[in-house]
């Protein structure tokens, strides 16, 4: 019965989603004041709807119902709560349903702190918003019941595919969907605002927030899904520019551009267009990696195997979002025209380098993703696209982005003074010789790309440093000036220097761990050591162990330093019955200095056992980086500017200017 519940209330939230998507519009264009107003009443009753429909289907998990189709085909009673619960959204059913609640939740925190817009604007950014929820929720009725049933049914299921029983993976799709569908509002506020034919400082300044918010998620969410790669799936890498990963990488790079070009649309009122072009194409690759993920044109770890039907379901839906929008664009855009001037040197020039730098990264990574696929597609003919193209490109575009991003926030709006910006970066000089001089002493044969990353970090990280310093005007006034303006500074400038120094970590991890990391492949019998990097291994042999639904063969080594044993790792291959699966389980031994990692393969104690053993120095550095970086974009998006929205004065001020 709970089942059949919840299909109804999908149902039920298909009807609303159609209220939601057509009235407002039509009442925004003809002035109808109770039509305008189903908006946000029919945005809150699609999330009551869909949270009870999902609530019914964490139900069905919990409570192990196998007569419904898709528990019985991921599920298991002998699975761990956790993963009962994770394995809710570890399908294609499921993960569908994931998605549509974060969109409704979405629209309705958009109907509930929204009272400070127009009344009129927040009807038809509600109304794109149901829309979108028509085409989910048709997509998820017609083609993906996740409430269908299996009569009779089975005592046991099949259980979840055991690469995503990992806390990894339980929280990992939750953050990423929030960025994803955390951009359909940025989307909608741009086709709102093309409907209108008004751009103008007060609707950057409610559009940073909703971008802001879906950029953090998305940032912990592909971080989520590197550090899950990195321990789970024993290759002892943390990305491999896998198809999937592109799909969550490149709206992470265009909304990173759209964050940026909508502070000069907030503080300059121009580059309109381009900001409103952005936030199009941001949504668009978010459900571009829908359709990547969903349609089986890829075979990935992280897709989902479906049938064809889905995918030109997707592939249609793709092509209305991202055509209709792109053609409306097309319509409105010239209209929206800047007033702000300002010269190529300046703070606005330094944002405009800093967008064009992401969009030809964003164009490589999707050419990079695409082509093999539509090769395909064409001539039957098979090409990879690897790691060293993604890499070749990749690299030269994000340098000269990292170096400007030290100096943009130096230089002053409309005509800035680089000499100026670079004096005051006189500490991040001394710091990028210092790093350089490291560098040097710790040679390596990848001696160049070694060099430029840590003097990449160096520059970025004292550089963002020095801006702060400079705020607060610390050793340029009496400290207790310098407290206090550090007490009164916004929120959203520490966000910023925040964000900018998890950057230098990111680029700092990568370039240590890349460059200077150890690894020995080799057979190993019991009691052999063997030397990696600084830290000597050695093996004591391999035990079969057995899990709650698994049974493994589990190797031992020991972390030898000054002739004593100071750990112990024991990396194993578990083998899982339902369903029937081996996977690697790397053991990592993680310290702020570097990792100790090690997997034992294939072998018997005459034999020996294949290893793999590597020292990785500031590997974890990678993800705090990310990390620091979110809780910037969080800091931010505390600032109170952010979250009240445009003062009113401020929006009728400039809304002529924005008409002409």
């Amino acid at each position: 019965m709970i089942p059949e519940l919840g299909h109804i209330a999908l149902i039920l939230a298909l009807c609303l989603a159609l209220v939601q998507g057509l009235l407002p519009l039509v009442g925004a264009a003809r002035g109808i004041p109770g039509w305008i107003a189903v908006a946000p009443q029919a945005a809150l009753g699609q999330a009551v709807l869909v949270a009870f429909a999902f609530g019914c289907m964490t139900y069905a998990y919990v409570t192990s119902d196998f007569s419904v189709l898709n528990v019985a085909e991921n599920s298991h009673t002998l699975k761990p709560m956790l993963y009962k619960i994770s394995g809710v959204w570890g399908n294609h059913e499921g993960s569908l349903l994931l998605w549509i609640l974060i969109l409704v939740v979405f629209g309705a925190a958009v109907a509930i702190f929204g009272n400070n817009l127009p009344a009129t604007l927040k009807a038809r950014v509600l109304a794109i918003q149901g829309l979108i929820g028509v085409g989910f929720l048709s997509f998820i009725l017609f083609t993906s019941n996740p409430f269908a049933r299996l009569l009779p049914a089975p005592l046991e299921g099949r259980g979840l595919n055991p690469l995503l029983q990992d806390p990894g993976l339980a929280f990992h799709p939750p953050f990423l969907y929030l960025g994803y569908v955390g951009f359909s509002v940025a989307f909608s506020f741009a086709v709102a605002a093309l409907i209108e034919g008004r751009v103008d400082p007060a609707w950057a300044r409610w559009v940073r927030p909703w971008t802001l918010a879906a950029w953090c998620f998305l940032t912990i969410g592909i971080a989520l899904g590197s550090w899950w790669a990195y321990y789970e799936l024993g290759w002892g890498g943390w990305w491999f520019w896998d198809p999937v990963e592109n799909a969550s990488f490149m709206p992470w790079l265009a909304g990173t551009a759209l964050l940026h070009s909508a502070i000069v649309v907030e503080k300059r009122d121009t580059l309109k267009s381009w900001t409103v072009l952005l936030a199009i194409l941001t949504f668009s690759l978010s459900l571009l990696g829908t359709f990547l993920v969903r349609s089986g044109v890829i075979n990935s770890v992280h897709a989902f195997a479906t049938d064809p039907t889905r995918g030109v379901f997707i592939l249609l839906f793709l092509a209305v979002v991202v055509g209709g929008s792109l053609a409306l664009y097309a319509f409105r855009a010239p209209a929206l025209q800047g007033v702000g001037v300002f010269a190529p040197l300046s703070r606005e020039g330094a944002l405009i380098l800093n967008n064009l730098l992401l969009a030809v990264a964003c164009a490589a990574v999707l050419l990079g993703t695409l082509y093999p696929l539509a090769l395909d597609a064409i001539s039957g003919a098979k090409v990879s696209v690897g790691p060293q193209y993604f890499n070749s490109v990749f690299v030269p575009l994000m340098t000269p982005l990292v170096a400007a991003v030290a100096i943009g926030p130096l230089l002053a709006w409309k005509r800035g003074d680089l000499a100026a910006a670079l004096r005051r970066l006189l500490p991040a000089a001394v710091a990028v010789i210092v790093a350089l001089a490291i560098g040097l002493w710790l040679h390596n044969e990848r001696g160049f790309m070694a060099l430029l990353g840590l003097g990449l970090a160096a520059w970025l990280g004292i550089g963002a440093l020095c801006e702060l310093a400079l705020r607060v005007k610390l050793f340029a006034a009496p400290m207790a000036e310098t407290l206090q303006r550090a007490r009164f500074l916004p929120r959203a400038a520490w966000g910023m220097t925040v964000a900018h120094l998890g950057v230098a970590l990111l680029v700092l991890g990568i370039t240590v761990s890349e460059t200077w990391q150890v690894e020995v492949q080799q057979v190993m019998k019991p009691g052999e050591s063997v030397q990696v990097g600084p830290i000597l291994y050695r093996f004591q042999g391999v035990v079969p162990i057995k899990g709650p639904n698994y049974t493994a063969m589990q190797g031992r080594f020991e972390i030898i330093e000054d002739g004593a044993v100071v750990r112990e790792l024991r990396p194993a291959q578990r083998r899982y019955q339902q369903p029937p699966m081996e996977t690697t389980e790397a053991a990592i031994r993680s310290s702020p200095l570097a990792d100790l990692y090690a997997v034992v393969g294939e072998g018997d104690a005459e034999r020996g056992w294949a290893v793999r053993l590597y020292w990785k120095p500031l590997v974890s550095w990678i993800w705090l980086g990310a990390l620091i970086m979110a809780l910037g974009g969080f800091l931010s998006l505390s600032d109170r500017r952010l979250r009240v929205g445009a003062p009113s004065g401020r929006r009728h001020a400039s809304a002529p200017a924005a008409a002409e």
